[in-house]
């Protein structure tokens, strides 16, 4: 193998490298702008942002972490309240359960919502939720 043959071999295998790592990054922030972009269809009852309120759900600034029901000013189900007491924080697992099917995975809790049915939809949704600081 001549000298211009490895150099060759060489700066393949760095552009392929360098394709790799530029294409990773922007995916993670692509996910989190896909989840801002699927929030659109909580909005109807979910507020966020610094002046975010509670609607027909509660605000979902620092949900992220927060165990649930515990909102302030927000008036929880029954089951919520129930899944709070019992210290349900709100994780990349448990967010994904709900968000799948939040009367299947809290059972009459109040939201009337059939849940996401996308697991990437979901993800990115969640990707979107954490960056959502109280």
């Amino acid at each position: 193998m001549t000298h211009s043959t490895r150099c060759s071999g060489l700066a393949l295998a760095l552009l392929a490298a360098a394709s790799t790592l530029a294409t990773s990054g922007p995916a993670s922030a692509q996910n989190v702008q896909n989840g801002a972009n699927a929030f659109r269809k909580c909005r109807a009852c979910h507020d966020v942002g610094p002046n975010a309120v509670n609607k027909v759900g509660p605000t979902l600034n620092g949900i992220y972490g927060r165990v649930a029901g515990t909102q302030p000013g927000f008036n929880y189900s029954d089951a919520m309240k129930l899944a709070g007491s019992k210290k349900l924080e709100w994780n990349e697992e448990s967010l994904n359960g709900y968000l799948e099917a939040p009367s299947t995975y809290l059972p009459k809790n109040k939201m009337a919502f059939k849940g996401v049915t996308s697991e990437a939809e979901r993800a990115d949704l969640i990707a979107y939720l954490k960056t959502l600081k109280p």
